[in-house]
C-alpha cells in the first residue's frame, strides 16, 4: 500500500482515535510526513504477513509526555538517528521500520523515518492503541526485549540503552528522556518477521486509515460520524464500539510528572441528566466512571471526541466548554489474555477495579 498526501489527514484523524487521548498529537507528525513526501521521499506500507520471517525490523516512535509536543516540537529526523544508531550497534541493516503504538504521532513517527529512508513501514504495531510505558507492548507481553534500544534528542545526542528486562529499560530510558526536555525519539524492540508475526498487532495502520476516512465522508456526506464509526469497528478485530457519555467539559487537571501529563477529565451530562463523567488519564484515558458507576476501564479504548464533528481530541487538546461525546471500543483478542492484562490493565496502573469488556457494561449513551 502507498501512502498519498491525501491520505495523511485521514490517518492523523484515525490514529488520535486509536489514541484514546495519548500518543502525541498526531498534526506535527502529519506535517513531518508530508515535508518528506513532497522532498521526494515515498512511502511503502507493507503487510505484516509480507515480511520475510529472517528480516530485521526496527520499531521507532516519539518517547515522553504528550504535553511537551505543544512547545517542544520536533526537528524531524530524531527518530531516524536513533534507528541508524541502533543499526550500528546491532551491526545490522533494518528491513523496515513499525510503529509500538497505532496512536497519536506515534503511528506517523515510523512513517518520517519510513519517507526519509526508503524503508517500507509495517503495517501493524505493539500495542494496538497507545499505552504510556515502554513494557506495554505486545512485543513485552510474549517475550520480546526491548533492548538494546536508542534514544535520541533535537541537539542530536544519543544514548544506547541495554538493561536486564524491559521494566528496567522503561525506568533507564525514562529519565533519560526527562533530562532530554521531556520528549525524544526512540528505536526499540527489534526483531525478525518470525517474531514479529507473532507478537503484533496486524494492520493497524490500516485501521486508523480506515477510522480517519470513514468520520470524513460521514461529515461530507452529512450523516451520522458516530454511527459510521461503529459501523466501520463492527468490520475489524476491535469489533464493539458504543456512546457512553455526552455532555460539557466542566473541569479539566493535568500535570507533567515524571515524563507523563497525568490528571482527570470531568464531563457533565446536558439537557436534565445531573450526571457526571470522570476520566482519568496517564498519558490516555484509563478508566471512565459516570457517578462512580464504571463504564470502560483499560485496555478498552476511551475516546473522546467533538460532539458534531466526531474529531478526537487529545488529553493535552481537552479545553473547559467543550461538547463531547465520549465513545468506548473494545480491543481485540490477544490484548484481553491473561498475560496481557498483567502488563497494561487495570491494576498495572494502581486502578482498583477489575477489568471488566465494555460489551458487558450499560451500553445507554447519557445525557
Amino acid at each position: 500500500m502507498n501512502l498519498s498526501l491525501e491520505d495523511l489527514e485521514d490517518l492523523a484523524r484515525g490514529a488520535a482515535f486509536l489514541g484514546t487521548g495519548g500518543g502525541g498529537d498526531p498534526y506535527a507528525g502529519r506535517l513531518m510526513v508530508r515535508q518528506a513526501l513532497e522532498a521526494g521521499g515515498t512511502l511503502d506500507i507493507i503487510d505484516l504477513q509480507d515480511v520475510p520471517d529472517d528480516a530485521l525490523i526496527i520499531p521507532t516512535a516519539m518517547m515522553g509526555a504528550p504535553t511537551v509536543l505543544v512547545e517542544k516540537l520536533p526537528r524531524g529526523d530524531e527518530a531516524v538517528k536513533s534507528l541508524r544508531a541502533l543499526e550500528q550497534h546491532l551491526g545490522k541493516k533494518a528491513f523496515a521500520t513499525m510503529p509500538i503504538e497505532c496512536g497519536g504521532i506515534n503511528s506517523t513517527m515510523p512513517l518520517v523515518v519510513g519517507a526519509r529512508l526508503g524503508l517500507p513501514v509495517v503495517d501493524a504495531d505493539g500495542m494496538g492503541r497507545a499505552f504510556p510505558e515502554l513494557q506495554m507492548e505486545t512485543f513485552h507481553v510474549y517475550g520480546v526485549s526491548g533492548t538494546p534500544m536508542a534514544i535520541t534528542n533535537e541537539y542530536g545526542d544519543t544514548a544506547i540503552i541495554i538493561s536486564h528486562d524491559n521494566h528496567m529499560m522503561e525506568w533507564l530510558a525514562r529519565g533519560v528522556t526527562i533530562r532530554m526536555g521531556g520528549a525524544a525519539y526512540i528505536a526499540e524492540y527489534s526483531m525478525d518477521g518470525r517474531t514479529a508475526k507473532r507478537t503484533a498487532v496486524p494492520r493497524t495502520l490500516s485501521l486508523g486509515l480506515q477510522i480517519g476516512r470513514g468520520i470524513r465522508h460521514a461529515r461530507e456526506q452529512h450523516k451520522d460520524p458516530f454511527e459510521e464509526l461503529i459501523a466501520v469497528l463492527r468490520e475489524t478485530p476491535y469489533q464493539y464500539g458504543t456512546l457512553i457519555f455526552e455532555g460539557k467539559l466542566v473541569d479539566v487537571w493535568r500535570e507533567t510528572t515524571q515524563g507523563f501529563a497525568r490528571g482527570r477529565a470531568v464531563v457533565a451530562g446536558t439537557g436534565d441528566s445531573a450526571e457526571t463523567l470522570e476520566i482519568l488519564f496517564q498519558n490516555e484515558n484509563l478508566v471512565a466512571r459516570a457517578n462512580a458507576e464504571l463504564k470502560a476501564i483499560v485496555p478498552d479504548l476511551i475516546c473522546v471526541l467533538d460532539s458534531e464533528s466526531a474529531e478526537p481530541i487529545t488529553t493535552e487538546g481537552l479545553r473547559y466548554g467543550q461538547r463531547v461525546k465520549v465513545m468506548a471500543v473494545s480491543v481485540p483478542p490477544i490484548m484481553r489474555t491473561a498475560e496481557a492484562l498483567s502488563v497494561f490493565g487495570p491494576q498495572a496502573f494502581g486502578l482498583q477495579e477489575t477489568f471488566r469488556p465494555i460489551e458487558s457494561l450499560s451500553n445507554n449513551v447519557t445525557r
